[in-house]
């Protein structure tokens, strides 16, 4: 996927995914004017049909890797 955080606004916890109502991290802009939001799952998941759909695609997946935990480490 594509990131393009220039011309969307950051995606908050207050953007869902539209298949499980997860935080969204990824944002699609279809051709048909259009707009999808997938939490990174969801948007792996359907990552190659929506590059075939999407005009744009904002990804902040890597959001994700930078997400430290919370729980103290022994109850990991």
């Amino acid at each position: 996927m594509t990131t393009a955080l220039a011309t969307h606004a950051a995606l908050t916890a207050a953007d869902r995914c539209d298949r499980c109502g997860a935080q969204a991290y990824v944002r699609v802009t279809l051709e048909s004017g259009g707009e999808l939001l997938f939490c990174a799952h969801h948007g792996r998941e359907h990552a190659t049909k929506l590059r075939e759909i999407a005009s744009d695609i904002q990804d902040e997946t890597g959001r994700l890797e930078r997400t430290t935990p919370t729980a103290p480490a022994d109850e990991r």
